[in-house]
């Protein structure tokens, strides 16, 4: 059954040879499951367990590149093989994050009862955590968990996957995918969580992706590593950057349908994962612990990466943010942060578009139709693009607005 609403944001548009699906099973080759093992003081999922079976299991992982680790990103990144993840097993409820020594011992302890419950290597099993920074890990709550989702894994327990791996998010994200390739169709499907301390270079976001396609480890590493840099290294909420996000890609290779280098095939599961990776990305601003609105700002020209820098000045700036929830169009907002950006440079003459409508060239005003430009910025959706001097590449970032709703979720989220 055929569901289009997952691809629902103007900003992507999936290739002809991709059919969404309702999610509702894993391509072959996967098993998996979500358990609620006591973390959560609400009794609600907090345990996952990804497995992919078979003898062409590759995979592919990124990582956070904030200074400060969390111990089971060490650990999956030190102890794990990164192009033969076969297990992925990940907790909510507690980050395992800021944790010293005990903590790298506790992710240690999950990623030895992961490979115990599903049968496989230590070095097969990458694990993740997301919740509170700064509190122990009750690694004997995690390792009885592991050993019941391992009784439960199954070819449907992706939804209960999803659920568990959630923290403040209003909803999970998921989705599954059919792409079309020479030698047959394959499965593509992912599950994501992440609602804030968002930030471009990763998120507090986590993302694990299946398919049946049979990719090399250098392929999945090469067209993950792409993806990921217009998807997740794309998104703010509110410019905060994780100790714990981290972006699984695993292969079965169960279709027995290869994606061979520098084919057409590897051209069209490319585009596919593409697609994914940036409407789950959206999903996640869009959650945004209180969002309203999302918006997508594109800056043009600026010479020796000011465009990027004026990019994500812009999608972090409080004033833009809340004149985004409020569906004000207060270019002014836009132009003060244009300028703090590029703070100490020579004066520049900067052009200003919402929505289509110029409201600003050579860095002064253009007469508008107020009026009509505030109908168009309440909508869900909101494109703000900036002209600068200089011959330099497009830079965009998504951002989602600021709302009362983020500030009382983060001054009580320990409480």
């Amino acid at each position: 059954m055929s569901d289009a609403s997952f691809f629902r944001s103007r900003w992507v548009q999936p290739p002809d040879w991709v059919t969404s699906q309702i999610p509702g099973g894993l391509p072959q080759g996967f098993r998996a499951a979500g358990v609620a093992c006591g973390l959560k003081e609400s009794g609600r999922l907090d345990l996952g367990l990804m497995v992919a079976e078979g003898e062409h299991v590759t995979s592919a992982i990124r990582f956070t590149s904030s200074a400060v680790l969390a111990a089971p990103v060490v650990v999956t990144r030190d102890r794990a093989k990164a192009g033969a993840l076969r297990v992925v097993a990940v907790n909510s409820g507690n980050a395992n994050a800021a944790t010293g020594g005990r903590g790298m011992d506790e992710a240690a302890r999950m990623q030895g009862a992961a490979a115990m419950a599903c049968g496989v290597a230590e070095d097969n099993v990458a694990v993740c955590s997301t919740g509170v920074i700064g509190v122990q890990l009750d690694g004997r709550k995690v390792v009885r968990g592991l050993l019941d989702a391992g009784r439960e894994l199954g070819p449907c327990g992706e939804g209960a996957f999803a659920k568990a791996i959630m923290t403040t998010d209003k909803f999970d994200k998921r989705a599954s995918l059919t792409i079309e390739l020479s030698g047959g169709p394959v499965q593509l499907t992912a599950q994501a969580k992440g609602a804030g301390m968002i930030q471009p270079r990763f998120a507090t976001m986590l993302c694990f992706v299946q398919t049946d396609a049979r990719l090399s480890e250098e392929t999945a590493d090469l067209l993950l590593g792409v993806t990921v840099k217009r998807a997740f290294d794309r998104i703010s909420v509110d410019g905060q950057l994780s100790t714990n996000d981290t972006v699984v890609l695993q292969c079965s290779g169960a279709s027995a349908v290869s994606v061979a280098p520098e084919s057409e095939d590897e051209v069209r599961f490319g585009q596919a994962l593409d697609a994914l990776l940036r409407q789950l990305a959206l999903e996640i601003i869009r959650d945004g612990e209180g969002s309203r609105r999302i918006a997508r700002v594109s800056v043009r020209g600026g010479n020796h990466g000011a465009g990027e820098v004026v990019a994500r000045a812009v999608a972090n700036s409080p004033l833009v943010k809340a004149a985004l929830h409020g569906g004000d169009p207060n270019w002014g907002r836009i132009a003060q942060a244009i300028g703090g950006a590029l703070y100490g440079s020579p004066s520049i003459a900067f052009d200003i578009a919402i929505e289509g409508v110029q409201v600003a060239t050579a860095g002064a005003a253009l007469p508008h139709d107020e009026a009509a430009l505030a109908q168009l910025v309440a909508r869900d959706e909101v494109e703000y693009v900036i002209g600068l001097p200089g011959d330099g590449h497009e830079a965009e970032v998504f951002f989602s607005d600021l709302s009362h709703e983020y500030v009382t979720i983060n001054a009580e989220y320990t409480t």
